[in-house]
């Protein structure tokens, strides 16, 4: 079992930055795929970026360039910086963790993931 505690949401205005935190424990080890999530309400949740298990980053076209994902393997814990906020960021952020059978093309697939956080929400106005 892995465990995922997000934290680091709140309100900003736009072009304001916020850094998002996931916090792992349980049975993680670097070979799985850590990836945020965002879901808005009405929408799908949707993959933002990933730290794939072959320790190459992945990111949605949307937020590329804005967001960056990093990880500290000696606190076990998972950052998205994002900068360049926009109103469209505004959703819930989800941290996920998986081993995703080593294809890393599926990194945001949310049915792929079988360990999430509860969520923390970024909003933009």
């Amino acid at each position: 079992q892995v465990q995922l505690v997000e934290s680091g949401g709140g309100s900003v205005q736009p072009g304001g930055s916020l850094r998002l935190s996931c916090a792992a424990s349980g049975h993680t080890d670097s070979s799985m795929c850590m990836g945020w999530f965002r879901q808005a309400p009405g929408k799908e949740r949707e993959g933002v970026a990933a730290f794939r298990g072959d320790g190459r980053t992945s990111y949605e076209d949307a937020v590329k360039g804005r967001f960056t994902i990093s990880q500290d393997n000696a606190k076990n814990t998972l950052y998205l910086q994002m900068n360049s906020l926009k109103p469209e960021d505004s959703a819930m952020y989800y941290c996920a963790a998986d081993y995703l059978g080593g294809s890393w093309r599926d990194w945001d697939k949310a049915e792929e993931y079988e360990f999430w956080g509860q969520g923390t929400q970024v909003t933009v106005s």
